[in-house]
């Protein structure tokens, strides 16, 4: 049976909103229950998808940086054509790393990073992860085997040159998190597979945020927001934005 894939979400709760942001490879189902939760208690939460993500993988190969970045800002912008004139950004992953470029490049009331990265592994090991989105992308479209070994064999001849620029792009952000003076939450999944954890302490360290918090979660994965401490995440998350200084 072919499975719907998620698309990028709006749900109106009030006059705070807050940017929710996915990682590489990921989708807006990853904060789709943050998103949720967050409208229950009052905030207008928005999830786009980058470019090729929550595609075919085909088009996710022939993306990069600056096609991503372009939709975060172009999902900033949209927030306030519609009036929203307070923003808050949490992301996760990859989206964390955007959430702080976003923090010291446009006015933000606070920044949420989740398990984002300060450094990158081999790139080798990062197209593994686009082999992975392929043949989860393959089961949602009931792809046969042989569909499946061929879509593996066509992207491995492909490749993803722009997975260079990705480093360069988490290169860039680490050289700059100390430009950022938003209030800022780190959260860090201590079981964290994916990306070194002490990039955590490292965003907590170099930020310039006077208001600043961080904390680990010890029976969470990378993809934090779907482990079994998300409940408690969301919680956190919430009582942060609920300490900014809103003006309404």
């Amino acid at each position: 049976m072919k499975i719907s894939l998620p698309k990028p979400f709006f749900f109106e709760g009030g006059s705070r909103a807050v940017l929710l942001l996915h990682g590489f490879t990921g989708n807006s189902a990853d904060v789709h229950m943050l998103g949720r939760f967050l409208q229950k208690n009052g905030y207008t939460t928005m999830a786009p998808h980058y470019k090729g993500h929550g595609t075919s993988p085909e088009e996710l190969i022939h993306t990069g940086p600056a096609d991503w970045w372009a939709d975060v800002q172009h999902a900033y912008q949209s927030l306030q054509e519609q009036g929203y004139e307070e923003i808050a950004v949490a992301g996760l992953s990859l989206g964390g790393v955007f959430s702080l470029k976003l923090g010291y490049t446009a006015p933000l009331k606070g920044i949420v990073t989740m398990c984002a990265p300060m450094s990158m592994r081999t790139t080798e090991k990062m197209f593994e992860g686009v082999l992975k989105y392929a043949y989860d992308f393959g089961r949602a479209h009931a792809y046969t085997e042989d569909e499946q070994k061929a879509l593996q064999q066509h992207l491995k001849e492909q490749g993803m040159p722009s997975l260079q620029e990705l480093r360069q792009l988490i290169i860039q952000v680490r050289e700059q998190v100390d430009e950022i003076y938003a209030p800022i939450f780190v959260a860090q999944a201590s079981k964290d597979e994916v990306i070194d954890i002490h990039s955590a302490q490292y965003i907590y360290d170099t930020v310039e945020s006077n208001d600043k918090t961080i904390k680990w979660y010890e029976n969470s994965g990378h993809v934090i927001t779907l482990d079994q401490e998300r409940k408690e995440l969301q919680q956190d998350i919430l009582d942060f934005l609920n300490t900014l200084d809103w003006s309404k």
